[in-house]
C-alpha cells in the first residue's frame, strides 16, 4: 500500500512538474512576444523624446493618449470577450469563431478611423500647423493597423501558442525601429511620421500572421452565427468598456490638463516619467492575454473558486514583482534618464518614487480585476473602478490645477488606492455565497469538474 501511495505521489509529482514545464515556456514565450512589441514601442517613445522638440513630444502623448482611449472600445468589445469565450464557449471551433469576429474587426476599426479622421478635421480647421494636427493624421492611418495587429496576435492566445505572436512581434519591431532610424537620419521625423511607422509595422505584420492564424487554429464545423457572437460580445463588451474608460481617466486624463493648466511641456514631462512605467505595465498585459483564457476555463469548471485562487495569487506575484522592479528603476534612475533622454526632465526625476507607490496599488489590481473577468462579472470591475476614479478625479483635478505635475502624479495615485481597495472588496462579495474551492483544484490545471461540453483533453491541455 504504501508503495502504491510512493507511486502515485511520483506520478502526480511529473505531472505537476510537467505543467509547470509548459506553463513556463509558454508564460516565457508571452513575456517574450510582449516584450518585443512593448520594447520597441518604448524604444520609439524614448527617442521621440530624444530627437523631437518639447512641445512636438507633448502632442505625440496627447494623440496617443486620445487614441488609447478609443482603443479601449476595440479592446472592450473584441479582444477581452474572445479571451473569456474563447477559453469557453466557443473553444470547440475557435477557427470559425474568428472568421466571425474578423466582421465584428472590420465595422469598430473602421468606426474609430472615422472618429479619429474627425478629430484631426477639426484641428486642421482650427490650427492647420500645429503639431497636434499633425499627429492626430498619423495615428488616424495607424489605428485601423495596430488593431488588426492585436486581433491576429490575440488569436494565438486563445490557443495558448504565443510562439506565432513572438514571431510576429520581431517583424513588428524591426520594421518599426528600422524605419525611424531612416526618417530621422533624413530628418523627416516628426508624430505624424512616427504613427505611419507604427502603423506600417503592424500593418506588415498583422497580415503575416493573419494567414497563419487559419493554419493554426483548431475546430471545425460551422462558424458562430455573427449575431450570437455579437450579442455575447456586447453584453460582456460594454461594461468591460465602462470599465476601460473607468481604468483610462486616472492614466490619462492628467496629459490634457497639465497641458490645458500649465502648457504642453508638462505634458511631454508626464510622458517622460511614466515611460519607466512601461517594461513592467507590458509584462502584466502579456499575462493577462495567456492567463485570461485559461482562467475563464477554470472559472467554467471549477466556479468562482477556482478563479479565486488564480486571482489571489496573481495579486500576490504581481505585487512582488512590482516593487522589485521599482527597487531596480529608482536607485538607478540619474543614469537612466541620462541613457534615455540625454539628459533632459532630470528636474522631474525625483518624482519617480511617488509614481512608484501608485504603480505597485495598480499592479495589485492586476488579480481581483482578472478574476472578476473570468467570471465574466466585468460589469464588477466597473462598478469598483468607476467608484475609485470618481474619487481620486476630485483631489486630482484641482491638485493638477494648484501644483501641476506633482498634482498629476498623486491624483493618480489616488486612482490606483482606490481602485485596488475597490476591486477587492468587490470581489470578496460576489463570492461570499459561491462554493467552497474542490479539494484538488490547483493551480496549473484540473481535471476534475469538467462540465459537459468541455473535452477532458482541453483541461489536461495546459
Amino acid at each position: 500500500m504504501s508503495k502504491g501511495i510512493t507511486q502515485q505521489e511520483a506520478m502526480d509529482a511529473g505531472s505537476f512538474m510537467s505543467r509547470v514545464v509548459r506553463w513556463v515556456s509558454k508564460g516565457g514565450l508571452a513575456i517574450l512576444d510582449q516584450g518585443l512589441i512593448s520594447g520597441s514601442n518604448f524604444m520609439v517613445s524614448i527617442l521621440l523624446a530624444r530627437w523631437l522638440m518639447p512641445d512636438q513630444y507633448g502632442a505625440y502623448a496627447v494623440a496617443f493618449g486620445i487614441y488609447m482611449m478609443l482603443s479601449l472600445v476595440y479592446q472592450s468589445l473584441v479582444l477581452e470577450p474572445m479571451g473569456v469565450f474563447g477559453g469557453s464557449v466557443f473553444r470547440t471551433n475557435l477557427r470559425g469563431y474568428v472568421r466571425t469576429l474578423v466582421s465584428i474587426h472590420v465595422v469598430l476599426s473602421v468606426t474609430i478611423f472615422a472618429a479619429l479622421v474627425g478629430s484631426w478635421a477639426i484641428s486642421h480647421h482650427l490650427s492647420s500647423g500645429s503639431a497636434v494636427t499633425g499627429a492626430l493624421g498619423g495615428i488616424a492611418f495607424a489605428s485601423p493597423c495596430l488593431m488588426l495587429f492585436a486581433l491576429a496576435r490575440r488569436c494565438f492566445y486563445v490557443e495558448l501558442s504565443p510562439a506565432p505572436a513572438a514571431a510576429g512581434a520581431f517583424i513588428y519591431s524591426t520594421v518599426v525601429l528600422a524605419g525611424l532610424y531612416l526618417v530621422y537620419q533624413r530628418s523627416l521625423l516628426s508624430p505624424f511620421v512616427a504613427f505611419l511607422l507604427l502603423g506600417a509595422g503592424a500593418l506588415v505584420t498583422g497580415i503575416v500572421l493573419m494567414f497563419g492564424v487559419r493554419s493554426k487554429l483548431s475546430g471545425s464545423g460551422p462558424a458562430p452565427k455573427l449575431g450570437e457572437a455579437w450579442q455575447r460580445h456586447w453584453r460582456y463588451g460594454r461594461w468591460a468598456l465602462a470599465g476601460c474608460i473607468a481604468g483610462w481617466l486616472p492614466s490619462y486624463i492628467y496629459f490634457p490638463l497639465l497641458s490645458s493648466f500649465t502648457g504642453m511641456a508638462e505634458s511631454g514631462q508626464l510622458k517622460a516619467l511614466m515611460n519607466l512605467t512601461l517594461p513592467f505595465e507590458q509584462m502584466k498585459g502579456a499575462l493577462v492575454m495567456l492567463v485570461l483564457p485559461y482562467a475563464a476555463r477554470i472559472a467554467e469548471q471549477n466556479g468562482k473558486a477556482g478563479a479565486r485562487v488564480l486571482g489571489i495569487r496573481l495579486t500576490l506575484a504581481s505585487i512582488v514583482g512590482a516593487v522589485l522592479y521599482w527597487a531596480v528603476i529608482i536607485p538607478l534612475h540619474k543614469p537612466l534618464f541620462h541613457l534615455l533622454y540625454s539628459g533632459r526632465y532630470l528636474d522631474v526625476a525625483y518624482l519617480l518614487p511617488a509614481l512608484a507607490l501608485g504603480q505597485v496599488f495598480w499592479s495589485a489590481t492586476f488579480g481581483p480585476s482578472l478574476a472578476l473577468r473570468a467570471m465574466e462579472s466585468p460589469a464588477s470591475v466597473f462598478a469598483a473602478l468607476g467608484v475609485a476614479t470618481l474619487a481620486s478625479l476630485v483631489v486630482g483635478v484641482p491638485a493638477t490645477w494648484a501644483f501641476g505635475l506633482k498634482g498629476a502624479i498623486w491624483g493618480s495615485n489616488a486612482a490606483d488606492v482606490f481602485s485596488f481597495v475597490a476591486l477587492w472588496v468587490v470581489l470578496q462579495r460576489k463570492l461570499a455565497h459561491s462554493s467552497t474551492l474542490p479539494a484538488r483544484s490547483r493551480w496549473f490545471g484540473a481535471k476534475e469538474a469538467v462540465r459537459p461540453g468541455i473535452p477532458v483533453e482541453v483541461s489536461e491541455e495546459v
